[in-house]
């Protein structure tokens, strides 16, 4: 699944580019996770304005036509294996394309073979749909916002283990699966601990190791494990640098020991027994 440094590979890979340019069509494919809300010819010659993220989710904002003030915009979500292009002189629509918004600079393009993202318009960011769909997400991971004393007060009461509660996106937005073990693997917390067990000093290690892991996960392009390609069409490369993700039965590279997977909410852990503590 697309994470944050995914979703936000994407949005640098396009913005600059698609910011300013007219809307000249869009097209529909097989319908997404939730219907569009609006009639796809209303959105011919909006003007595309600024590019923003919040967690995994995109927002395009609109500018009516011949108008400085807002239309709306487009709420996007990539879904459980979506990835959007930009660019001129793409192929016709695939049987996998299901949304496709044509500028006067290029054709931006969702294609998602699961069908589990989502094109969403809203009259802004403060309104529904959008203002629901991201009202829950915690705080963003790379803003002065997430400190220690933040991600303590949200684990406290909790009992479920630490991994799942990063996972939840309600104390944290969009530390997902592969950057959550890489996160406790260089705090050196076994992924398995009681949220509420993790103190105040741990906090400070973990929300740095947070940071770090998602630093570099952007300047790798974030992660290609099936269908992610930013919006040049290009792969991530985060993968290949990954200390305990996907590496089961392996050496690890601090300790020598061996990294170990487990399964944890229907989702795939890895930590090293004895680099990460409880």
């Amino acid at each position: 699944m697309p994470e944050l440094p995914e979703v936000e590979v994407t949005r640098l890979s396009l913005c600059d580019r698609i910011e300013g340019s007219r809307v000249r069509a869009v097209a529909l494919g097989k319908p997404l996770r939730w219907p569009l809300g609006i009639a796809p010819d209303h959105l011919v010659g909006a003007e595309v304005g600024a590019v923003q993220r919040r967690g995994k989710y995109l927002w395009f904002a609109l500018r009516a036509p011949q108008s400085e003030a807002p239309a709306g915009g487009l709420l996007m979500h990539l879904g459980m294996s979506g990835s959007l292009r930009f660019d001129a002189g793409l192929p016709p629509l695939g049987p996998h394309d299901h949304f496709s918004l044509l500028t006067d600079r290029g054709e931006l393009r969702l294609t998602d073979p699961r069908r589990f993202g989502a094109v969403v318009w809203s009259p802004g960011l403060d309104a529904p749909p959008a203002l629901t769909l991201l009202a829950r997400l915690g705080v963003e991971p790379l803003s002065p916002e997430f400190t220690a004393e933040v991600l303590h007060a949200g684990l406290r009461g909790r009992r479920v283990a630490i991994k799942q509660a990063l996972l939840a996106g309600d104390v944290v937005v969009g530390v997902g699966n592969i950057y959550c073990s890489e996160a406790l693997f260089e705090a050196g917390i076994d992924p398995r601990t009681p949220a509420q067990r993790v103190g105040l000093a741990r906090c400070v290690r973990l929300t740095a190791a947070i940071r770090l892991t998602l630093e570099r996960a952007l300047a790798a392009g974030g992660s290609t494990l099936r269908d992610f390609r930013n919006a040049h069409g290009m792969n991530g490369a985060f993968q290949h640098e990954a200390q305990v993700y996907d590496r089961a039965g392996a050496a690890c590279c601090r300790c020598e020991g061996t990294i170990r997977r487990l399964v944890q909410g229907q989702r795939a852990t890895y930590f090293c027994p004895a680099c990460q503590h409880r």
